[in-house]
């Protein structure tokens, strides 16, 4: 066969090759964007395993890494927005005893640091992680810094106020979510971690069954 011929039968199969090729990679490309993690979520769970409550996702305080709120359905979820320099802030340690009694329980905390209220959150993120690590030896998990104030900037507390009719006013206040992830207590911010009637609510969440595929 000539070289000329030769090329004449090989054009045909690099082109469908070359075809095939493309085809494979706008099919992965399209799976990618309709994907969980490419908006963001945990992929380890479809939306209908979460509650709406919970379909929010963050950056993680240490790591910078984006997680999602939905690991933690079927769980009793304590969510508060802390301060480095409050008078609040021994809080922390109340808090992480609570977490480390209860978490094989099914309770997790999440901290969300905030300079919303008297400005007494103002290092970086790398400086509050420090801070909590080094002084309270904390380890529920916390968030990057955000305003817990601003609808636009923290839809989960928009949802938390609407849901509660009661906004934080200061460092510290908390929110306490049921395993259904619908019902939601809100504590002021005077209301110690392990006060009387804030323990006996997590108590109370924590001994009702989870639903069925929760943990």
């Amino acid at each position: 066969m000539s070289k000329t011929i030769a090329r004449r039968v090989e054009a045909p199969e690099a082109r469908l090759r070359f075809a095939a090729v493309v085809g494979v990679t706008l099919a992965l490309a399209c799976a990618f964007v309709a994907s969980p993690l490419a908006a963001g979520g945990d992929p380890a769970r479809t939306p209908a395993d979460c509650p709406p409550l919970l379909r929010h996702t963050f950056n993680s305080l240490q790591t910078g890494a984006p997680q999602s709120l939905c690991q933690y359905a079927g769980k009793v979820v304590v969510i508060v927005n802390t301060a480095s320099y409050c008078g609040y802030t021994p809080q922390y340690e109340g808090l992480e005893a609570l977490y480390r009694r209860y978490r094989e329980r099914g309770l997790v905390v999440l901290g969300f640091p905030s300079n919303d209220f008297g400005a007494q959150e103002p290092g970086t993120n790398k400086e509050v992680a420090e801070f909590c690590r080094l002084t309270y030896g904390v380890e529920f998990p916390m968030f990057e810094k955000s305003s817990v104030t601003r609808p636009d900037t923290q839809p989960l507390y928009a949802e938390l106020v609407a849901r509660t009719a009661h906004a934080p006013r200061w460092n510290f206040h908390k929110y306490v979510i049921d395993r259904s992830g619908m019902n939601v207590v809100s504590f002021e911010s005077r209301v110690t971690p392990d006060s009387r009637e804030f323990v006996g609510l997590i108590e109370k969440l924590l001994a009702e069954k989870p639903a069925a595929g929760k943990s």
